[in-house]
């Protein structure tokens, strides 16, 4: 097949960040503010093994998710991620132990049709965990230039069954069905029924892999339509027939 570049609809972009969200003991809030998410991964380094002066085989070592946010403000319960405890009547003590947290954001997808609105991707982050950073306090001119606060991040790769261990999973609204999408996106946001959450790595694995987009035939207008499926146990098998009638 010929090769054709810059097709219509075809010349995409990524930009932008927005619908931050904040997991603390598996319960989401919205983090206002979310300035950027600057994903930094470190290692993946590659090894070259020789023999005889000749390079046989190169070897990649495994990949840690490391990252900083930047933000204008965020969620008062982001204290407990950055070591910051609650004493009593306004005071607070730093230094302190800090607590894991997950983190959900969205990037912007755009074309050449479309504009930076033709889709996005959803970033999942697990079992993160904040590093120490520097803070900077400066003096007040005549320009009101609010600070940005800044956190270095760094997350645990958890277990995958098959893949290897990450804490990072990224689902692209273009590749995923429109109801699976509206699934996943009801847990990580809420709905008027259940509270946002941060979904398990097992239960995030079987919600996209179990996934089945079918079609059911149910035959012709003028013709009966039966399905038999057998239920039973080994040996003694059940079998039930459903009638789909006449129209």
């Amino acid at each position: 097949m010929q090769l054709f570049w810059n097709a219509i609809g075809e010349r995409r972009f990524e930009t932008g960040i927005d619908r931050g969200v904040l997991y603390l003991d598996n319960v989401g809030m919205v983090w206002n503010g979310l300035v950027s998410v600057t994903e930094a991964p470190r290692g993946g380094e590659v090894t070259s093994y020789y023999v005889d002066g000749i390079r046989y085989l190169d070897v990649t070592s495994p990949e840690e998710y490391e990252a900083t946010i930047d933000a204008y403000t965020y969620p008062d319960q982001f204290g407990d991620c950055d070591g910051t405890s609650v004493v009593g009547h306004g005071l607070f003590a730093t230094q302190q132990n800090k607590k894991p947290f997950g983190l959900s954001y969205r990037s912007k997808v755009g074309n050449d049709v479309d504009g930076a609105e033709h889709g996005y991707k959803i970033h999942l982050v697990y079992n993160a965990m904040v590093a120490p950073t520097n803070k900077a306090y400066k003096t007040v001119n005549d320009s009101l230039d609010p600070d940005n606060f800044s956190w270095h991040v760094v997350a645990k790769p958890l277990l995958v069954p098959g893949l290897r261990p990450t804490p990072h999973f990224v689902i692209d609204s273009l590749e995923t069905p429109t109801d699976l999408l509206q699934t996943i996106e009801g847990i990580l946001y809420g709905t008027a029924d259940a509270d946002a959450r941060l979904p398990s790595i097992g239960e995030l694995m079987t919600i996209f892999t179990n996934y089945e987009a079918s079609v059911f035939d149910g035959g012709h207008l003028t013709e009966e339509f039966f399905a038999t499926f057998d239920a039973g146990r080994v040996g003694d098998p059940y079998t039930s027939t459903i009638d789909g009638g006449t129209p």
